[in-house]
């Protein structure tokens, strides 16, 4: 670990995990990992704090309804953009419960309602369940349905690892085919975009950096995508016509060089792209605040970043 940068309290952090005794969590049941982030969540993520709305939505999918929750800084919100998110755990764990607190926090630094999306996960709904559930739910607040009581003028879709490719691959199912309402800009988060392990960042951190390939081989192994599916493997695909996109990595994470290599993917494809790397830091930092918390800082930075390249997409439209 001595050869890369390696923050004091990511440090301290990383000692403290992988000091823990008992079974890594590819050795569990999808049931007992998720069970292990839920208990992880008050150790290493701050509360939720003060918002004016915290309200749970049921919005009609494909597959039967799909659980979302609304947070939003106004108790009364005119007409404008929103942020659907899809959380991370590499399509096997992770809940709108465990990113209540980051949610929150976006809805105050962005001034913006966030939908947060509870899409079915696998291995009990593999590949594409989860994409399918992202879309539709998206396409469903597009259109300013009675029951969600916003009107919504224009869509910012985010979501970390996981949360990441569905946000990737939603934005380029509204690319094709538009919902009532455009994407403004998409960001995703130290996102899974490849279906290979073969990258220089895996073998760095294969071990010991909180995500490992182990992790990585087991959720690649209970969601099953299909690589010829451009959400199974959407670096694959062209990116042409996607909007303005920030895009965070973090120096510590095996994701690091398939984030990378998406921004070149977009920059090649023509779209106005903007890369930030949180130097020093690991994978899934936007949860771990309290347990990391210089992870405040690249949180606010990224939603800085976001909110001055919304406000650009805007003024131009």
């Amino acid at each position: 670990m001595s050869k890369h940068f390696v923050r004091p309290d990511v440090q301290a952090f990383l000692d403290f995990l992988n000091a823990q005794p008992g079974p890594k969590m590819h050795e569990l049941s999808a049931a007992e990992a998720r069970g292990m982030m839920i208990a992880m969540g008050p150790i290493a993520e701050e509360d939720i704090g003060e918002i004016a709305v915290i309200r749970d939505l049921s919005i009609p999918g494909p597959a039967g309804q799909i659980p979302a929750r609304l947070y939003d800084s106004r108790e009364n919100r005119g007409a404008g953009p929103v942020m659907v998110f899809y959380h991370g755990g590499g399509f096997v764990i992770g809940d709108i419960d465990v990113y209540g607190p980051y949610c929150a926090e976006v809805a105050r630094q962005l001034d913006m309602p966030v939908i947060s999306i509870e899409y079915r996960l696998a291995p009990e709904h593999r590949f594409p369940a989860a994409a399918v559930d992202c879309e539709a739910a998206t396409r469903w607040i597009a259109g300013s349905p009675s029951e969600l009581g916003i009107e919504v003028t224009g869509l910012v879709t985010s979501g970390d690892s996981a949360g990441g490719n569905l946000t990737i691959v939603t934005t380029m199912a509204l690319r094709d085919n538009p919902a009532a309402v455009p994407v403004l800009v998409q960001h995703p988060i130290y996102p899974v975009v490849s279906d290979s392990n073969d990258w220089q960042s895996m073998r760095d951190f294969a071990d010991g950096f909180l995500l490992t390939r182990d992790s990585m081989d087991y959720f690649h192994a209970a969601y099953a995508a299909d690589a010829d599916d451009y959400r199974g493997a959407p670096i694959k695909f062209s990116q042409e016509g996607m909007p303005p996109s920030l895009v965070t990595t973090a120096s510590l994470d095996p994701l690091r060089d398939q984030g990378q290599a998406y921004v070149e993917a977009l920059k090649a494809a023509g779209v106005h792209v903007q890369h930030r790397s949180a130097d020093g830091n690991i994978h899934g930092h936007i949860t771990l605040r309290k347990a990391i918390p210089s992870s405040k800082d690249d949180v606010a930075g990224n939603l800085a970043a976001l909110k001055a390249m919304l406000a650009e997409t805007m003024a131009e439209a």
